[in-house]
């Protein structure tokens, strides 16, 4: 593991990328203990407070921990998928919020891989995934429900459809494109939305997952990407004419 003393960047930034660059190379295994601060401090070339820096780094993206006593030090930490799917949503809702992925491309991603997991969805959803489903359309239907209520529901019916694929690779990869995306989906269009249009919709992939149907699935989410686009260009030009 080396860095670059003459490079510009923090230091720290430096050694912590080549820290982490060892263990996704596989160059230093799960629980394997990295060594001291004081030999990494001479191995880098730098100070201690400088590799403390870059632990604390590399501990805040969940890639080490640490344990005290005799025995202790930082160890390569194996990350869960539940550690992973909350760190994919925190990246993504940074991306959007920073307006680094526009408005049509969020949709066309996001639907993109949901597409992708019906045909697993209508083979391997289990009662309680179709469970799910049908509670959050019934919920969407109540009079009354805040746009923040619909937009919550709208995320629980799509997570539920992600997961019923039952693979948790699958369900990381779209952490983001549910969890951050639709959000900002719902807060671009909900003032042009038709709400019985998209329980109408929801209701259609239900019944097709709940069939095993997964042609009807793709279809209904196909008509539900196209609706979704057209909701975002409208809202853009209200947005523009004001």
């Amino acid at each position: 593991m080396k860095i670059d003393p003459k490079n510009k960047a923090d230091l720290s930034a430096q050694i912590a990328k080549a820290i982490r660059d060892a263990i996704i190379s596989g160059d230093m295994i799960v629980d394997e203990r990295l060594p001291s601060e004081s030999e990494l401090a001479d191995q880098f070339d730098v100070s201690r407070p400088t590799v403390r820096e870059a632990l604390k780094r590399l501990a805040a993206q969940n890639l080490i921990r640490t344990q005290r006593g005799a025995t202790g030090g930082a160890f390569v930490r194996r990350l869960s998928y539940d550690e992973a799917y909350a760190q994919q949503i925190t990246t993504s809702t940074l991306l959007l919020s920073m307006n680094a992925v526009d408005f049509e491309t969020a949709c066309e991603a996001r639907f993109a891989l949901e597409r992708a997991c019906a045909p697993l969805s209508a083979q391997r959803r289990t009662p309680d995934h179709l469970a799910t489903m049908r509670a959050e359309i019934h919920r969407q239907a109540q009079p009354g429900l805040s746009d923040e209520r619909f937009c919550d529901s709208d995320v629980a019916f799509h997570r539920a459809l992600v997961d019923g694929a039952n693979n948790p690779v699958l369900s990381y990869q779209l952490a983001g494109a549910v969890e951050a995306m639709q959000p900002l989906m719902n807060m671009i269009t909900f003032t042009q939305r038709n709400r019985d249009v998209i329980i109408g919709l929801h209701t259609r992939i239900a019944d097709a997952l709940e069939m095993q149907n997964s042609a009807d699935a793709d279809e209904a989410l196909a008509e539900l990407t196209a609706y979704t686009l057209t909701l975002g260009e409208e809202a853009m030009e209200a947005r523009a004419r004001r």
